[in-house]
C-alpha cells in the first residue's frame, strides 16, 4: 500500500500563490465540497460564494486554499496563510521536470523557454547552473512570487 502526499506551503496570499502554482503545473482549483461545477466555472468565485453561504468571515476566506492534478498524478499542493515572512532557503524544494529526456543545449534552451513561461507569470530567475556531465545535466534555480525556490529540472 503506498500513501499519497500533499505538499503545504506556507503563505501570506493562498489564493494568488496557489493560481501561481496552478498556471505553472497546469494544476485546477478543486470545487467547493458538494458543488458540482460546469466546465469553466470560475472556481475561485464558486470558493467565495461557499464560503460566504456556511458563514466564514469575509476576512477568512482567504486562509487557505488548494490545487490537483487534473489526472490525479501529481501531489496535491496546499497554501496556508501565516503572518511570518520566509526568512530562509527551503529546507525542500520542488523540481518542476521542464525537460526530462533531454541533454545539452536542447535541454538547457527547454528549461530556459519554460524559466521565461514562469517568470511572466511572477516567478523569479534565481541561477542557471551549466551541465556538468555526468552527473549534472543543468538546472535553473527559481522562486515562486513568495520566494519559495523551486528548481527547472
Amino acid at each position: 500500500m503506498s500513501l499519497q502526499v500533499q505538499i503545504t506551503f506556507d503563505a501570506h496570499d493562498p489564493a494568488a500563490l496557489s493560481s501561481f502554482w496552478r498556471d505553472a503545473l497546469g494544476y485546477v482549483h478543486p470545487a467547493p465540497p458538494g458543488v458540482d461545477l460546469p466546465e469553466g466555472a470560475d472556481v475561485p468565485a464558486a470558493w467565495d460564494e461557499f464560503l460566504a453561504r456556511i458563514g466564514v468571515p469575509e476576512e477568512q476566506r482567504n486562509d487557505s486554499s488548494a490545487v490537483e492534478d487534473p489526472d490525479g498524478l501529481g501531489p496535491r499542493l496546499f497554501f496556508q496563510k501565516v503572518p511570518e515572512d520566509k526568512v530562509v532557503k527551503n529546507r525542500v524544494h520542488l523540481d518542476v521536470r521542464a525537460a526530462p529526456g533531454l541533454r545539452g543545449e536542447e535541454r538547457m534552451a527547454a528549461l530556459e523557454a519554460e524559466c521565461d513561461r514562469l517568470v511572466a507569470l511572477g516567478a523569479k530567475r534565481v541561477r542557471r547552473h551549466e551541465p556538468a556531465p555526468p552527473l549534472s545535466a543543468g538546472h535553473i534555480v527559481m522562486a515562486d512570487p513568495e520566494g519559495n525556490e523551486f528548481c527547472l529540472d
